[in-house]
């Protein structure tokens, strides 16, 4: 199993930066992929950025040249730099993790952006 704990989210005014954390432990060794998905109310949970164990980044369109994605895969840990954020950035953020094509899930982190 793979445990996944975030942090950083909040409330920004819109144009602002926020840095979201995740941290993994239990099966580490197995992990593949790490990064976030966001979901708003009503909405479906959609990608925003994923880093494979090699470094190759995968962005939202929404997300590119605004988010950028980096991991360290010594310490376990995935971050996610949101800049220039929008009011439709509003969410609840999820670090997710992929083991032999599982995913694991977090618990979610809110991010609120007011305009």
């Amino acid at each position: 199993q793979v445990q996944l704990v975030e942090s950083g989210g909040g409330l920004v005014q819109a144009g602002g930066s926020l840095r979201l954390s995740c941290s993994a432990s239990g099966s580490i060794f197995s992990i593949n992929t790490m990064g976030w998905y966001r979901q708003a109310p009503g909405n479906e949970r959609d990608l925003v950025a994923v880093m494979t164990s090699y470094g190759v980044a995968n962005y939202a369109d929404s997300a590119k040249g605004r988010f950028t994605i980096s991991r360290d895969n010594a310490k376990n840990t995935v971050v996610l730099q949101m800049n220039s954020l929008k009011p439709e950035d509003t969410a609840v953020y999820y670090c997710t993790a992929v083991t032999y094509g599982y995913s694991w899930w977090g618990q979610g982190t809110q991010v609120t952006v007011s305009s």
